[in-house]
């Protein structure tokens, strides 16, 4: 066990309830993100052209995918905490489950409504999840695995993203004004929501 491990302190009930409801936020942001029909994010899009071929749930796909880049981390020297199994499980649970109870949305209106509650949901829920500080999710932890070979993060995590867009769109996956969207707005929803919930995590 390292210092830092030694001195970090144990989980406490505020950390776990803004996890499990940043997780919970963020399953059911990206249900309402796919609902809306009009582009997803890239994970999404790969998620949704992966299940088009295998015979899974969008969220148990999100879910094995999720298992899939844990794996990765094993070369990268990454090690996943708790709010990294949470991420791993929740979010594909969550989709499912949002799937199943709201119904399909075929207005226009309500749509863009549903897109922009779920962008806005996402960048919410990334800031509660990620300012529990009790591990980061497993794509968040790609990125700074390969970041250990010096590559600048903003880079890495665009080209991963691309990668998972492309090879999504290829397999079916919905790409539309909904993924620019979401490229253009997350980065300063969680830019302004993760110090908010970060400081609010510490005890």
């Amino acid at each position: 066990m390292s210092a830092l491990q030694l001195l970090a302190p144990p989980p406490t009930a505020r950390r776990l309830i803004f996890l499990v409801i940043g997780l919970v936020l963020f399953g059911i942001s990206i249900g309402l993100i796919v609902l809306a029909d009009l582009g997803a994010d890239p994970w999404t899009v790969l998620h949704q052209g992966l299940a088009n071929h295998i015979p899974l749930t969008l969220g148990q796909t999100t879910v094995a995918v999720s298992f899939a880049v844990l794996a990765v981390w094993i070369p990268l020297r990454e090690k996943p905490g708790l709010g990294t199994i949470g991420n791993a499980v929740i979010v594909g649970l969550m989709v499912d489950v949002t799937l199943a109870v709201l119904p399909e949305i075929d207005r226009t209106g309500l749509q863009i409504v549903s897109l922009i509650l779920g962008i806005v949901g996402t960048g919410i829920a990334s800031g509660l999840y990620i300012g529990a500080g009790l591990g980061p999710g497993p794509r968040d932890g790609l990125m700074t695995g390969f970041a250990r070979f010096g590559w600048p993060i903003r880079r890495i995590r665009t080209a991963i993203e691309a990668v998972a867009l492309v090879v999504g769109w290829l397999l079916g996956g919905s790409v539309g004004f909904g993924t620019l969207a979401f490229a253009l707005f997350i980065g300063p929803i969680v830019h302004v929501a993760l110090p908010r919930f970060t400081i609010a995590t510490i005890d």
